[in-house]
């Protein structure tokens, strides 16, 4: 690299690599994002993610400020409460979280396609659509060349790999870094939020987020998600003015069709489902998860009955095996492309943030010549790669994600559900232990060491 300021090619507009494209900008490098979807409408976007204190930090670090102000407008209510449910929703436990007065220091509930229209805001110059990477050449310039489907090339100093799970820049880079099966499937579906079905849901379930611990090794997450905007995009009589304002600026609002709903999500080891469950969609789906809910609460599965057929998809759980440290260059990777995580901690997308945040500071002082490029580069992973492959770990190993856990063992499971079930009692009903919980979920999901 000379003098010039880099240009950086980021494959994947998700989340990560869209956070790293905005910090970038500010700091003057140049920067261009490839996706292989066509629109910035396509893809598996319409569930909700749980931003923490790690993601919002790191989206205040790299977004101009009144786009930040836009995410926290657009964010779905926080959730008040952190719920252990039976599959007859028997409330074995409640702890109350904080309020989200604190623009970073809380828990927000975000919708994919939500945040992906507040990332994409402004960058119509530097994404570019349906462009499905093939692969890349380092040259001896040091420079970096991507090529994609169409036959058309991006040449840059850096390339970065933010092209999620089954990153097509990892299987060339990094062959022996790869992705095993957890061992569990889940069943997302979303219901339309109506009066009928808030009245489904007792409060608590309502205004918070639920862990369902369900007999035989069956197990589920609800959430309720409530926008600032009604079924017909209009804004609802009470949002405040501030935010009222800046969404009327805000051109996202005319891509995004996310409107009130409950999310619900049943999953189990892979066993308990049958050898063609990720070809199915829709109706057939649903009727699979019913059928694998017989026991739950009437409630539970009228829920599951009113599900919109196009939202139910089947999801095979995976995970990155660890990777050694790898000859740091001129090819990096973020997020899901490196450290696939299951969804057992509900960081996936805030380690994604973080990377971001992180290679962004690594790249402005490479620009500032505090160090070279791939200087820059080595730094990020060498601290990345510890803190990713930690949570993956952490990850696998909670809530039931890993299809070995003894959750889903013919007798040892109904211990391990007991265990379960009583821990959660007796920690939310002594103030102490409560307040110890809470304040952990925090500091897990703020940490940055």
């Amino acid at each position: 690299m000379t003098d010039r300021l880099p240009h950086v090619i980021i494959i994947g507009a998700g989340t990560g690599g869209l956070c790293l494209a905005h910090g970038l900008r500010r700091a003057g490098i140049r920067v261009s994002v490839h996706e292989r979807y066509r629109t910035r409408g396509e893809g598996l976007l319409g569930y909700r993610v749980g931003i923490g204190p790690t993601g919002s930090r790191a989206l205040r670090e790299c977004l101009p400020p009144e786009l930040f102000d836009v995410f926290l407008a657009t964010c779905a209510r926080s959730p008040r409460y952190f719920n252990v449910l039976t599959q007859r929703m028997r409330r074995t436990a409640s702890f109350t979280l904080r309020p989200d007065t604190d623009p970073v220091n809380t828990e927000r509930s975000v919708a994919r396609m939500t945040l992906r229209q507040v990332l994409l805001t402004g960058m119509e110059d530097v994404v570019r659509f349906d462009q499905e990477f093939t692969r890349y050449e380092q040259r001896d310039d040091g420079t970096v060349t991507a090529h994609f489907a169409d036959g058309t090339t991006a040449t840059g100093d850096l390339l970065v790999a933010a092209d999620g799970t089954h990153s097509a820049v990892r299987r060339q880079y990094l062959p022996h870094a790869v992705t095993r099966d957890a061992g569990t499937i889940n069943i997302a579906t979303r219901i339309p939020l109506t009066a009928h079905t808030r009245k489904l849901l007792p409060e608590r379930v309502e205004k918070g987020i639920s862990l369902i611990f369900g007999t035989g090794g069956m197990m589920g997450v609800l959430h309720v998600m409530e926008f600032p905007w009604d079924r017909d995009g209009a804004l609802k009589p009470g949002v405040h003015p501030a935010d009222a304002e800046l969404l009327q600026r805000w051109p996202g609002r005319a891509h995004d069709p996310t409107r009130d709903n409950i999310n619900l999500i049943v999953w189990s080891t892979a066993r308990r489902f049958p050898a063609d469950v990720m070809r199915l969609r829709g109706d057939e789906l649903i009727q699979l998860a019913l059928r694998l809910t017989r026991t739950w609460h009437p409630n539970l599965r009228e829920l599951l009955a009113r599900a919109e057929p196009g939202s139910a998809l089947p999801i095979r759980v995976t995970t990155s095996e660890p990777v050694p440290p790898w000859k740091s260059s001129t090819v990096t990777l973020l997020g899901d492309a490196i450290h696939t995580m299951t969804p057992g901690r509900g960081v996936g997308a805030n380690t994604a943030l973080r990377d971001a945040a992180l290679l962004c500071r690594q790249l402005r002082l490479a620009v500032a010549g505090d160090k070279t490029l791939v200087e820059a580069v080595a730094d990020y992973e060498a601290a990345m790669l510890p803190y990713g492959f930690a949570r993956v770990a952490d990850s696998l190993n909670r809530s039931g994600t890993n299809g070995d856990d003894r959750m889903y063992k013919p007798v040892v499971g109904r211990l391990a559900l007991l265990g379960a079930r009583g821990y959660f009692g007796v920690t939310s009903r002594v103030p102490r232990l409560a307040r110890k919980f809470v304040d952990d979920f925090y500091t897990y999901r703020g940490e940055e060491d």
